[in-house]
């Protein structure tokens, strides 16, 4: 009998605990939600940020690689075929170059404008294969610096002659970013 009324107790004390408990109410509800919203918002900042992170190494990253291929180009002219005004920096526009990145890697390749005018970055959506491609420009300058430190002075009874066996050349290859022009320059010694 005991314990048939220690029973119904313990179901009597539940059953109020039960009733009492009725779930969450609303403004819990919207309390979280607004949290929870709070939290989603900095995640995808964060998501942002990193994208916009990716997106300027790589352009950086292509840049340095067309920095350097234009300067193994002038490389393989050599010195002899750089024109340059001896005593002072000569500065040319060097070609613009164009690089797409797609799901299966990246690649770049040289582009001449007809009107003189640079194509604009753009990103294509292809709906067909389900992928994202872009395309960023890049602009060169090339600047050739007079360095005595690569000049032979041969003196002759009548005349000095000069003659330039290397010259300093500094490439710059800019691009668009964010509303902003990035920049990288490399130099090197060509012979």
């Amino acid at each position: 009998m005991k314990f048939i009324a220690a029973q119904e107790e313990v179901a009597m004390l539940l059953d109020k605990a039960f009733k009492r408990r009725k779930g969450f109410g609303i403004v819990e509800v919207l309390i979280s939600a607004v949290v929870l919203g709070f939290l989603y918002l900095a995640l995808m900042d964060l998501q942002l940020g990193n994208r916009r992170a990716l997106l300027r190494i790589r352009g950086r990253d292509a840049a340095v690689e067309v920095a350097q291929l234009v300067l193994d180009s002038l490389q393989s002219v050599g010195a002899s075929g750089i024109v340059a005004k001896f005593g002072s920096d000569t500065t040319f526009k060097g070609p613009d170059y164009v690089r797409t990145w797609d799901a299966q890697g990246a690649k770049v390749q040289r582009v001449s404008s007809s009107d003189g005018s640079t194509p604009s970055t753009t990103v294509t959506y292809n709906s067909k294969a389900s992928k994202i491609q872009s395309k960023l420009v890049y602009n060169t300058e090339i600047k050739v610096k007079p360095d005595v430190a690569y000049v032979a002075k041969n003196k002759t009874g009548l005349d000095t002659i000069s003659q330039v066996y290397a010259k300093n050349v500094v490439v710059k290859v800019s691009w668009p970013f964010n509303g902003s022009t990035q920049s990288v320059e490399i130099s090197g010694v060509i012979r």
